[in-house]
């Protein structure tokens, strides 16, 4: 459940900076709502989802997963141009999420746990 909450939350993220890009400096009225509301609940999802996942990894996966949606909803809606280097880097981004996804399902649950507890 922290994982999908995770994913989500990073979805969230690239609405928001994609909302504040079109919000023009927070001076167009619906873009900044968005703006707001999906901040706010990025944000909660994000405290939610690092109950039960490590702060670094949480907020690792927060960023490199609403980052890279930020820019392929760039390249695929507003015409930023997305070379080769560009993609082979989005690529490197998924795939360092991905490998923290699989790096803390293998670490024992009790590690887990005295981890998040600051043991």
């Amino acid at each position: 459940m922290f994982w999908t909450v995770l994913l989500i939350s990073a979805v969230l993220e690239a609405v928001w900076a994609t909302a504040l890009g079109a919000s023009e400096g927070l001076s167009r009225p619906g873009p900044t709502v968005l703006f707001f509301i999906a901040l706010s609940l990025s944000m909660v999802g994000l405290g939610y989802a690092m109950r039960g996942i490590p702060i670094g990894t949480a907020y690792a996966v927060w960023t490199g997963a609403g980052a890279v949606l930020t820019v392929a909803y760039a390249v695929a809606f507003t015409g930023e141009s997305a070379g080769l280097l560009k993609v082979l880097f989005l690529v490197g981004i998924i795939g360092c999420v991905i490998g923290l996804k699989v790096v803390d399902s293998r670490q024992p649950k009790a590690e887990a746990a005295a981890e998040r507890s600051g043991d």
